[in-house]
C-alpha cells in the first residue's frame, strides 16, 4: 500500500466536471514534477485512479488520446510509457505529420511558423515594454556573441524569438510554440549535418529588434518575413 501511495505521490483527487481533460493536465504536471523522460514508465492505471479520485474508464481514456497523439504508449503486459515530452503549463501536444522528406517538413513547419511569427512580432511592436526590450536586446546579444557563419548560434537564436513571443503579451503564442515545438526546434539542430544552416538569416534579427524597439510594427513584418523568407532559402538551398 505504502509502495502505490509512493508511486503517485503529488496527485489529488479532481472534481466531478470535465474529467477526461482534467485527468489530461493532471498527467502532464505529474510527468514533469516527476522529471519523466521518454522511455520512463507511468504507474500503473489503478494507482492513478485511485490517487486522483476517477474511475479507471477516465484515466483510460486520457491515456488512449495521449497515446493517439504519439505522447503516451499502452504496451500490453508492460504497462503505459512516455514516448515524448509534455510540460505543465500547457499541455503539450507534440504533432507529427507525414512527410516526404526533411524539406518537407521544415518548409511545412515553416509556413506555420511565418504565420504565428509575424503576427507575434507585429504585436511585440505595439505592446512591448521597455523591460521586454532589455531582455530581447540581452538575447540578442548573447546570440551574436556566440554567432559564427560557419556555426549559427543555435540554442541563443531559440532564445531570440521566445523573447519576442513573451514581448507580444499573448500567452497563446507561446502555447502555439509548445505544441509545434518539436518541429520548431528541427531548425536549431543543424538539418541537413549543416552547422551553418540559415545563418544567412542572422543579420535580420538585428533588424528586426530595432522595428520592435521602435514599435514599428510594419517594419516589424517586414523584416519577420526576410528573415523567415531567408530560412526558406537555405532549405532549398541545402537539401541533399
Amino acid at each position: 500500500m505504502k509502495d502505490r501511495k509512493k508511486r503517485v505521490a503529488g496527485l489529488k483527487p479532481l472534481p466531478q466536471q470535465g474529467r477526461s481533460e482534467q485527468v489530461i493536465k493532471a498527467l502532464a504536471k505529474f510527468i514533469t514534477r516527476q522529471k519523466m523522460v521518454p522511455g520512463d514508465r507511468l504507474p500503473p492505471e489503478r494507482d492513478l485512479a485511485e490517487a486522483l479520485g476517477v474511475a479507471r474508464t477516465s484515466v483510460r481514456e486520457a491515456v488512449s488520446q495521449l497515446a493517439a497523439l504519439g505522447i503516451l504508449e499502452p504496451r500490453i503486459g508492460s504497462g503505459t510509457f512516455l514516448l515524448r515530452k509534455i510540460t505543465s503549463d500547457t499541455v503539450y501536444m507534440p504533432l507529427s505529420l507525414d512527410t516526404d522528406g526533411l524539406e518537407d517538413l521544415l518548409l511545412k513547419a515553416l509556413e506555420v511558423r511565418r504565420g504565428i511569427e509575424v503576427e507575434a512580432s507585429i504585436a511585440a511592436a505595439k505592446r512591448r515594454t521597455e523591460e521586454d526590450i532589455e531582455r530581447m536586446e540581452a538575447a540578442l546579444i548573447h546570440m551574436e556573441s556566440l554567432f559564427k557563419p560557419e556555426g549559427g548560434s543555435g540554442p541563443a537564436d531559440l532564445a531570440f524569438h521566445l523573447s519576442i513571443y513573451d514581448a507580444a503579451h499573448n500567452p497563446l503564442f507561446r502555447q502555439l510554440l509548445e505544441q509545434f515545438r518539436d518541429l520548431f526546434e528541427r531548425f536549431w539542430t543543424r538539418p541537413y549535418g549543416r552547422p551553418d544552416f540559415a545563418s544567412n538569416s542572422f543579420p535580420y534579427h538585428r533588424t528586426l529588434f530595432e522595428a520592435i524597439r521602435d514599435q514599428d510594427p510594419h517594419r516589424a513584418e517586414q523584416e519577420t518575413r526576410k528573415l523567415l523568407n531567408s530560412v526558406e532559402d537555405d532549405i532549398r538551398m541545402m537539401k541533399p
